[in-house]
């Protein structure tokens, strides 16, 4: 576009731009850009094997938050996913599960223009609570979330940075349930399929960095 026509169109101008890290850049389509990111972000995980059982290979997202510009590439990579999902319905409400829910929900809800609210083990949050049961391995566990976090009605997703068996989310799930939230989805960077965790859930499910190889 030359100097003249973008001055007699400066809105396409500004469309044709988006803010990345502070700078503006030309804006691929959201699948395009999606899928790049994705690429970056799965070469920047470390593996473990048998960790913290045998037969475990264990993936370490810390790396992504140790670069900022992995930091980046993450957030704008599940923003892009909530748009070409949601598109005018974007939730009113992220939803973070301890702990490394923390790690991503917070700086989500602000990109999105929505609130966070925290879901913590039972006797962590002040206030009156919501409470629900969780099955774990060796036993049940609590989640709570303060009473009046959520609205009747506000869309909400749930975040965390993995999903396993799913109890810990589905908690999650029914506690929104309580206060009459609109649960929209569960999102996850990575998941261990074979515990079919994604199987209780009430609501879709999506997983960044789904399936799992192993690096040479």
């Amino acid at each position: 576009m030359s100097s003249s026509a973008a001055d007699q169109h400066p809105a396409e101008t500004r469309d044709a731009t988006t803010q990345v890290a502070g700078h503006s850049a030309a804006h691929p389509p959201r699948s395009t850009e999606l899928a790049s990111l994705k690429i970056r972000l799965r070469a920047a995980l470390r593996q473990f094997p048998d960790f913290p059982s045998p037969g475990i290979l264990f993936e370490d997202i810390l790396p992504i938050f140790a670069d900022p510009t992995l930091h980046e590439a993450l957030l704008r990579s599940l923003e892009l996913h909530i748009l070409q999902v949601h598109g005018d319905q974007k939730p009113d409400v992220i939803v973070g599960l301890e702990a490394r829910g923390f790690l991503i929900g917070p700086s989500l809800a602000l990109r999105l223009g929505a609130s966070f609210v925290p879901v913590r083990k039972q006797g962590k949050l002040p206030g009156p609570c919501e409470t629900q049961a969780y099955d774990k391995e060796y036993g049940q566990d609590f989640f709570q979330m303060q009473a009046d976090s959520i609205k009747p009605g506000q869309k909400v997703i749930v975040v965390d940075d993995i999903i396993a068996t799913g109890g810990s989310a589905y908690a999650a799930g029914e506690l929104i349930n309580k206060m009459g939230g609109n649960l929209l989805g569960f999102i996850f960077i990575l998941e261990l399929e074979f515990l079919k965790g994604r199987d209780k859930l009430p609501a879709p499910v999506y997983t960044l960095l789904s399936g799992q190889e192993e690096k040479a």
